[in-house]
């Protein structure tokens, strides 16, 4: 390769900002969302509108406790996940890229109409979930804006591992969010490709201005001890002992598939530790 090429593709490098990954692209290349590209030096979504998962859900399978209870929203997903969790449950779409994933096209318009065209099935609105929405935060912002304007709800279900600039792009048009809050140590997040205070960051600013709920999948040996769910608990707290926390049940999944499922009265115990802190502890997966 000639020295005058190089110096042009290295021009072209870019560094995606959406999460603390900043994967440095070259051009042509996609980072390890899987979801988002390099393309003529600037960093762009590869999934946008490409539609993975629709089905209209119960609210409550966000999960989402104390948000509009007893109704339903319509659901979507995409493709890519920023993370890489051992034992996601919906690894087809998250673990996939755009040559892997089944997928169809939709416009926001076409999206936010159908959304409102189930609203006489108990349709509040749209939730943003299944993979991990925020690698695609253009298509979310973009939809949610026109789901507002028709005077619906927006929900999105996210691990929070984005940095504020996107989720600044996007409070203005959510009303709730369940974050997951994968535990409490940096040891755990790092096997997972995250970052703790990254997604503490993104809790403390997304609870000033919309209704949070949060989720903790309780896994053996890995973020299952009382202390650490004390301590989890207590920081909950300090920012707003009302926001409720999901402790649910680990099931044998994806690359953990050997590994046994929680017990069910170690989630119950810790469910006790977190309500002594917290207004609303839920149980889930039991």
């Amino acid at each position: 390769m000639s020295m005058e090429k190089e110096k042009s593709l290295q021009k072209r490098e870019a560094v995606c900002p959406v999460c603390p990954h900043h994967c440095l692209l070259a051009e042509g290349q996609t980072g390890r969302c899987r979801a988002r590209k390099n393309r003529e030096g600037k960093i762009v979504s590869i999934n946008y509108g490409k539609l993975t998962s629709l089905m209209l859900d119960p609210i409550e399978k966000k999960p989402l406790r104390r948000f509009f209870p007893g109704s339903r929203i319509l659901s979507v997903g995409s493709f890519g996940c920023n993370l890489a969790c051992p034992f996601c449950q919906n690894y087809e779409i998250s673990m996939a890229d755009s040559g892997q994933a089944h997928w169809q096209e939709a416009a926001p318009e076409a999206l936010a109409g159908l959304a409102q065209e189930y609203q006489d099935r108990g349709n509040i609105g749209v939730a943003f979930t299944y993979n991990e929405p925020l690698v695609g935060y253009e298509f979310v912002r973009d939809t949610a804006r026109l789901v507002r304007e028709r005077g619906m709800k927006n929900v999105l279900v996210t691990n929070g591992c984005a940095e504020l600039s996107v989720l600044e792009e996007l409070l203005p048009y959510v009303d709730a969010m369940n974050i997951d809050l994968k535990g409490f140590t940096g040891e755990w997040y790092e096997k997972l490709g995250g970052d703790l205070e990254t997604v503490k960051r993104f809790i403390a600013r997304a609870a000033q201005d919309c209704h949070v709920e949060l989720t903790t999948l309780i896994v053996p040996g890995e973020n299952d001890s009382e202390e650490e769910m004390d301590r989890e608990a207590r920081w909950i707290a300090s920012l707003d002992w009302e926001i409720p926390l999901h402790v649910t049940r680990f099931f044998p999944q994806y690359r953990m598939a050997d590994k046994a499922p929680t017990p069910v009265e170690r989630v119950y115990r810790l469910r006790d530790v977190a309500a002594q802190w917290l207004r609303y502890v839920y149980v889930g997966n039991c």
